[in-house]
């Protein structure tokens, strides 16, 4: 009696395979992903072939709704979003995308309200940790484990204070961030439509579009097809709603960190000056500065003359270098081109020659410096550096007698010790190029 039973489970098993068992049902879905330009709602028949799948699956969703062996359960829109801009604007970004897709359906499949579902879905962090998980990106571990263990939101006090994006963009200095900005961001832009069908009595499987997957879903009523001829999507109407929502930024663009600055110490001293400041990556940095003060009271014989400019180039390190560019500690090296004319009422010193260029009269000082950058606002730094190294070039000793200037001797400059002492307000600038401060604005 059991060697029956298996034998009639194994025939009907067979049945179901080889068509012969005319009352098998199962269940079985359609898919398709649309692709949109980031920040954008509107669909693009060029992009990505938007257009020619949408063809594909409008047409292959009219013939299983003309089909009497063949009952759809339900049609599903869900629009998605990456990382990028807050998630307020997400939302609503990924709502619109979903409705346009299905407003450019509509007009061509009749189907029952009660089986369109429109999502919502936002930021794709799944999305995103499967690319991950299947990529062999830079610091690949650290950003799985920042997408496994860190929520999207951390509060304090009822305050935003960190969370799962912030600290993606901070690893490594926003080197992770950039490379899925690239590679990875694109494919989370999207609306994806999936069809689930039920089928009765079909002996040939439904075709799949884009990574299809079989469901085990409960029954519902039959839908009555409604066959209706099918316009080319040339000759659709564009939907009222696929308009640009206000406030989305440009196309994302590679990171770029600078800052501007002026030493605050030459600054008291009268001698205006500004420096710039750029991220090359990596910690490192290159710089310049240049100041210039020409100030002269002849009757009084009061001079203080000084221009010249610096080129240095650094390497940041530590914790909140880490975090962001152009913030804590540095080492670097400097050199410098100036010169002066310092006489206050008495014996005065002028470097290099007298008139001329600035190649005449150049002084110079190369050196080693260590400094610490310190966060005080969201835009604003603080920078200390102290220089130390070698000060070299010719200059000449003068006194001032009846109107006039009488040289005396000629000098060579050779000092080794401090060069170079600053505490520069630093403005930063670039795209993301801020401090994130707690409680403040993010």
């Amino acid at each position: 009696m059991k060697i029956d039973k298996w034998i009639l489970l194994l025939f009907l098993l067979c049945g179901c395979y080889t068509g012969y068992g005319q009352e098998h049902i199962f269940a079985d879905t359609l898919d398709l992903q649309v692709h949109f330009r980031y920040g954008y709602s509107i669909f693009e028949p060029e992009l990505n072939e938007n257009g020619a799948r949408l063809d594909r699956f409008i047409g292959r969703l009219w013939e299983l709704q003309s089909d009497t062996t063949c009952r759809i359960e339900r049609l599903t829109f869900v629009g998605a979003a990456s990382p990028e801009g807050n998630t307020a604007m997400n939302r609503r970004l990924s709502a619109r995308r979903a409705e346009n897709i299905l407003a450019h359906i509509r007009p061509q499949i009749e189907l029952p309200d009660s089986l369109v579902s429109v999502v919502s879905l936002g930021i794709d962090w799944e999305g995103l940790t499967a690319q991950v998980e299947a990529s062999q990106m830079p610091y690949r571990d650290e950003v799985l484990d920042i997408l496994y263990h860190t929520p999207e939101w951390i509060l304090r006090d009822g305050k935003i204070v960190d969370g799962r994006k912030r600290r993606l963009e901070m690893l490594c200095g926003g080197q992770a961030w950039w490379y899925m900005c690239e590679q990875f961001f694109p494919k989370l832009r999207s609306s994806d439509v999936r069809v689930v069908c039920r089928v009765v009595q079909r002996t040939e499987p439904l075709v799949r579009l884009e990574g299809s997957d079989t469901l085990a879903l409960t029954p519902r009523e039959p839908v009555v097809p409604v066959p209706r001829k099918m316009p080319a999507l040339s000759e659709m109407p564009a939907p009222c709603d696929t308009v640009r929502p206000s406030g989305v930024a440009l196309p994302p663009q590679k990171p770029f960190y600078m800052s501007l600055k002026t030493n605050m110490l030459y600054d008291l001293l009268l001698v205006p000056n500004i420096g710039a400041e750029f991220y090359v990556g990596r910690g490192w940095t290159v710089g310049g500065t240049w100041a210039y003060a020409w100030w002269s009271r002849e009757k009084s014989h009061f001079y203080w003359r000084l221009y010249g400019g610096e080129l240095y180039v650094r390497k940041y390190f530590g914790r909140l270098a880490a975090e962001k560019p152009l913030t804590g500690h540095h080492l670097g090296v400097h050199g410098e081109i100036f010169t002066y004319d310092f006489e206050l009422g008495g014996r005065g010193y002028i470097g290099g020659k007298p008139g001329g260029s600035l190649w005449d009269k150049m002084n110079y000082a190369v050196g080693v410096e260590y400094g610490y950058s310190l966060p005080i606002t969201r835009r604003l730094n603080l920078d200390f550096t102290l220089g130390i190294g070698y000060w070299g070039g010719e200059y000449k000793i003068y006194d001032p007698e009846d109107g006039h200037y009488v040289w005396k001797e000629t000098r060579q400059r050779h000092w080794f010790g401090p060069t170079k002492a600053e505490v520069s307000l630093v403005w930063l600038l670039g795209r993301g190029n801020f401090n994130k401060k707690k409680g403040g604005r993010r």
